[in-house]
């Protein structure tokens, strides 16, 4: 039976996901505004996963006969002012959402609740696959520093990313 403070952590970061999918969105409203439409759809398509993965928490609560409670959310960082500064926002955003993903394991784990443990082991291998995407991009964009020509193919390669796009 999962505990009130498996159930908060969990209601935490269901809404943190949501969280991120703004944060995201914020990051491809700057992308766009500077013409970068690639990253731009890279980080649109971020969001939409993010999204995704706050549902999964939600039918998870539901599941196990809990209540999702949807709380409202700060404001995402709008201050970017370079792409490269804007992946490395992204970087440390899912160094965050790992912490929180292994926290929430932790009392999974300590609370000997084994089904939320093991729907937490789907999260802890995606945030594998989320921090190497994220810094293989952010080592890329730091090697091409100011070329535009090599921003601009990176920035299409990242244009093809479709919905269920994963690692490059």
């Amino acid at each position: 039976m999962i505990s009130d403070e498996l159930l908060e952590k969990l209601n935490e970061q269901m809404n943190f996901e949501f969280y991120s999918a703004q944060s995201y969105l914020a990051l491809a409203a700057y992308c766009a505004s500077e013409s970068w439409d690639g990253f731009s759809n890279w980080f649109i398509r971020q969001a939409e996963e993010e999204t995704e993965h706050g549902m999964k928490i939600f039918r998870f609560i539901n599941a196990v006969g809990k209540r999702a409670i949807i709380t409202g959310m700060e404001s995402p960082n709008n201050e970017i002012r370079s792409v490269l500064g804007a992946f490395e926002a992204a970087y440390a955003h899912e160094q965050e959402v790992t912490r929180r993903i292994y926290a929430i394991s932790d009392i999974a784990l300590a609370d000997h609740e084994h089904a939320t443990y093991q729907f937490l082991k789907w999260f802890i291998d995606e945030q594998v696959e989320e921090e190497s995407t994220v810094d293989s991009i952010v080592q890329r964009l730091r090697r091409i520093g100011n070329d535009g020509n090599a921003l601009f193919i990176l920035d299409a390669e990242l244009g093809k990313r479709g919905t269920t796009a994963a690692a490059l």
